[in-house]
């Protein structure tokens, strides 16, 4: 729901839109009262239409910047035209929301494990731009800590290049490669070692 601001006056808004509907009432009496060869019911007639006239436009001054009133979404006004419950649009739209709020963490969990990956590689395939990258990391949110730590990756990265089925198949990670390392060393390419 959209917050109030306090500065809104809404008994003077009702009081206001409370007049307009009798101003419009007053104006039907006198249509269906009205005598076309009388003066009187023509003036009095004239007298109610500047009387709504001057009515909404004092409604559409107050309801102006800067006494802007809350504004209702078009598909909430939709569905009460609809006859649906406006309750069910507040639910389906705070689900909406958590679904949107739940993919954008999973997307800047993501990113950020990119980051430390690309960072912990980066650190040790390039000795010489650590700072430049612990710079970088720390202006992107990252933790420095335990990334560079004694030139290991961090906890939660795993620099295996092997599948985990071709780590149990060759525990001792030896150069003999059997079953699914052998796939993974024909698909990838030798493998070569900086350090």
């Amino acid at each position: 729901m959209a917050p109030i601001d306090n500065k809104v006056d809404h008994d003077r808004f009702e009081q206001q839109l409370q007049d307009i509907i009798q101003d419009l009432y007053q104006i039907m009496v006198q249509v269906s009262t009205y005598d076309s060869m009388g003066r009187a019911s023509k003036d009095v007639l004239s007298n109610e239409m500047k009387t709504l006239s001057r009515s909404l436009n004092t409604l559409h001054t107050a309801a102006s910047p800067p006494n802007v009133l809350p504004s209702v979404p078009p598909e909430l006004l939709e569905y009460v035209e609809n006859g649906r419950n406006p309750d069910i649009y507040t639910r389906e739209f705070v689900e909406l929301v958590r679904r949107g709020n739940q993919l954008m963490a999973g997307k800047m969990r993501a990113f950020g494990s990119f980051r430390d990956v690309l960072a912990h590689n980066m650190a040790t395939a390039m000795p010489e731009l650590r700072e430049d990258i612990a710079h970088v990391v720390d202006a992107t949110g990252g933790a420095r800590a335990g990334l560079f730590a004694n030139g290991t990756a961090p906890a939660a990265v795993s620099t295996s290049h092997t599948t985990p089925a071709a780590a149990t198949a060759d525990p001792a990670g030896g150069s003999g490669a059997s079953g699914a390392g052998a796939a993974s060393l024909a698909a990838d390419g030798p493998r070569t070692s900086q350090g």
